[in-house]
């Protein structure tokens, strides 16, 4: 074996984690692929002779990597009218394609990487690398050319927003998916004062259809329960679905793909739904296996 094929083995066992630092860190799955597939070229070109441990020197590499996009992104995240919603990990509703599962380790659900969005590039750095993988703070900090104690700050003031902001979803999938298809069943009948039993009362609606798409955030069970009865009279199919680990729902219109829509069940009730409806990036997501 040449020293190429040893490292290509390598970093294929690496693959994985590297994926999941970078989906982590860009809510993005084109954008982390770029971020791995800049590691590779690299590590292809380093002297790694006297790299001792390639798993950490590679996750470095993929933190850089990754910073740097999220700090030359557009201002058009920026902007407090825009909604983003980063992109949804689509499987069946009767299990997780074995690929998938690094990257939702640790109960990755988009409530989580919406929130993530919302810190700067080093608190999101800093959190990310600490909080899930374990990364010291030493090795934080020169990535961020900061000292450990400031990248300690970092992950701790990003990890106070996280707690105070994130819904945790309810464990039980069971239970999820009884919620999700009354609120289905709901919608499809009408049943306004339904829909709004199963929402809880300070529930968020965030929808993002991208930059020509109708993006809308709302709250309150009132107003999210008169969004499905609206969007109910669409002539949509509607697939059950994995999103991110948690029950959801694909909705396709002739076809082809119109909204992946993730709710946030905790309690029994629906305390946060997310839409991705931008055709261009749900063009992107293999969501064939619920197409067909």
């Amino acid at each position: 074996m040449t020293e190429q094929e040893w490292l290509a083995e390598q970093f294929e066992e690496q693959r994985p984690r590297l994926r999941a630092v970078a989906y982590r860190m860009l809510g993005s799955l084109s954008e982390a692929d770029d971020a791995v597939q800049d590691a590779w070229i690299r590590l292809s070109r380093a002297d790694t002779s006297e790299v001792e441990n390639l798993g950490a020197w590679l996750t470095t590499v993929v933190a850089r990597v990754a910073l740097n996009m999220l700090r030359s992104r557009s201002t058009r995240r920026e902007q407090s009218l825009e909604v983003h919603v980063p992109d949804p990990i689509v499987d069946p509703a009767d299990g997780t394609d074995p690929e998938h599962e690094a990257m939702l380790a640790d109960s990755v659900g988009l409530a989580l990487l919406v929130v993530l969005e919302t810190l700067t590039p080093p608190e999101r750095l800093a959190f990310v690398l600490h909080d899930m993988f374990a990364v010291p703070f030493e090795s934080i900090g020169a990535i961020l050319d900061r000292s450990p104690e400031a990248s300690r700050q970092l992950a701790s003031r990003a990890r106070r927003r996280v707690r105070g902001s994130a819904p945790v979803p309810d464990a039980d999938l069971s239970a999820q998916w009884e919620v999700v298809e009354a609120f289905l069943a709901a919608a499809r009948e009408g049943d306004f004062e339904g829909l709004v039993a199963l929402l809880d009362p300070d529930v968020v609606l965030r929808a993002d259809g991208g930059v020509a798409g109708l993006s809308r955030f709302v709250q309150g069970a009132e107003t999210v329960a008169s969004q499905a009865m609206m969007w109910s009279r669409a002539d949509l199919t509607l697939r059950r679905a994995l999103i991110n680990g948690a029950a959801g729902i694909v909705s396709l219109r002739d076809g082809r793909p119109f909204s992946v829509g993730a709710p946030i069940v905790r309690n029994g009730k629906i305390v946060e739904f997310d839409f991705l409806a931008d055709p261009e990036r749900l063009a992107r997501l293999d969501l064939t296996v619920l197409v067909d």
